[in-house]
């Protein structure tokens, strides 16, 4: 193991600007799933075109404009950003594992396993579009290429990103072939799936995504080499020290920030102002881009002091408890809007958007403050605790 490990920045303390980061991610996926839980159709709106984000150009009111913005910065950004971080997460492991001299990847599949079973039942119960699942996949495909060389993690980093971006390329040329014929575009989301997540009961909403796995499941599967890269760019990242406090991680920090914002804010724009023709190629394309400005972004904010210590706090608490906001989140979401809860997103008609980005303010404070009063008498949240409480090895007590 000792001759695949490239120079790597030794720690044995949390990183704060990991969980920093980490959390900013789970709140930030949120401000495009929230649009989601809000949309008539729910869920199968996404496939359906019920998520259309207005035209600020057309319609330049503050409504438009306000939504247009807050869909921009996040839309396929955070859950970029997410994915580098838990390549970051399975890189820590890796080390922990060679500084204990364990073998590699050792009980690794099986912390794979739980947490697809993890992202299984959260896509039964909860959420269709998870990604728990797709990140258990990646995890075994990048955790046996962490025992490998560099050069082998080089080529498949490239390899994986160089076919994703065909695949992206080849999709957004087909959408602007297909919309040169229709002109109409999509007749909006299905009726049936509408009335079933604003009235329907919770065993018909659960049977109906059983029913449709593939067409709610073809994310990862479309965006499978992204995630590759993204893991592999969070290794790279993590050996390179960008998460620490030294004068090296400040530089890759300021470098992120200059190339990340420099050329992903305008990419990004550019795919916004193009429509819906262009939304796979923003999302799955020029996004990733802006979300390595984030983390420079972020991580100068921190190392300058400019992020009050309030929300500091507040954000290193979802950080650390990442698994169990990111799967509270849309438990609460589902039952605020769902016709099986309070049905919000069947009621606040001609409110415009500014519910919707209520609501996602009100849930992050609650998972804000609830992570952080969990912390104060628990040093891991829930499903963090459930996970360490299955997967560590179990110690005999001496005679």
């Amino acid at each position: 193991m000792a001759d695949t490990l490239a120079p790597v920045v030794r720690t044995t303390t949390r990183l704060p600007l990991l969980d920093v980061l980490r959390g900013a991610a789970v709140l930030g996926t949120l401000m495009t799933n929230v649009w989601i839980f809000a949309s008539p159709g729910s869920e199968w709106s996404v496939l359906q075109g019920g998520l259309g984000a207005p035209d600020p150009i057309a319609d330049p009111s503050a409504a438009n404009i306000a939504e247009t913005v807050f869909r921009f910065l996040a839309d396929g950004k955070f859950l970029a950003l997410l994915t580098v971080l838990f390549g970051v997460g399975l890189a820590i492991q890796f080390d922990s594992a060679a500084r204990r001299g364990e073998p590699w990847p050792g009980r690794y599949p099986k912390r794979a396993a739980f947490l697809f079973v993890e992202g299984t039942v959260h896509f039964v119960l909860v959420f269709a579009w998870d990604v728990l699942m797709g990140y258990a996949v990646t995890a075994l495909l990048v955790a046996w290429l962490l025992a490998r060389s560099e050069r082998v993690r080089r080529v498949a980093m490239w390899t994986a990103g160089g076919v994703h971006l065909a695949l992206v390329a080849l999709v957004t040329l087909a959408l602007m072939s297909a919309s040169d014929t229709s002109p109409e575009g999509p007749d909006g989301p299905d009726p049936a799936a509408v009335e079933l997540y604003a009235h329907g009961g919770y065993g018909a909403q659960i049977a109906f995504r059983l029913q449709n796995t593939g067409a709610l499941r073809i994310e990862p599967v479309f965006s499978f080499g992204l995630l590759v890269f993204l893991f592999l760019l969070g290794v790279r990242l993590h050996r390179a020290g960008a998460f620490t406090a030294t004068a090296e991680g400040r530089r890759i920090r300021n470098r992120l920030a200059a190339w990340g914002l420099g050329l992903g804010l305008p990419l990004n724009a550019a795919a916004t102002l193009g429509g819906e023709d262009f939304f796979v190629l923003g999302r799955y394309g020029a996004a990733p881009l802006l979300a390595l400005g984030y983390i420079g972004l972020i991580g100068i904010a921190l190392d300058r002091l400019w992020i009050p210590r309030a929300a500091t706090r507040a954000l290193g608490s979802v950080g650390r408890t990442a698994l169990s906001c990111y799967v509270a989140q849309n438990l609460l979401c589902m039952l605020l809007c769902y016709g099986i809860g309070l049905g919000l997103a069947d009621r606040p008609a001609g409110s415009g958007p500014w519910w919707v980005m209520g609501l996602w303010a009100g849930v992050s404070l609650v998972l804000a403050a609830g992570s952080w009063l969990w912390l104060r008498r628990f040093d891991r949240g829930p499903l963090e605790a459930l996970q360490h409480a299955v997967l560590s090895p179990r110690r005999r007590s001496p005679a």
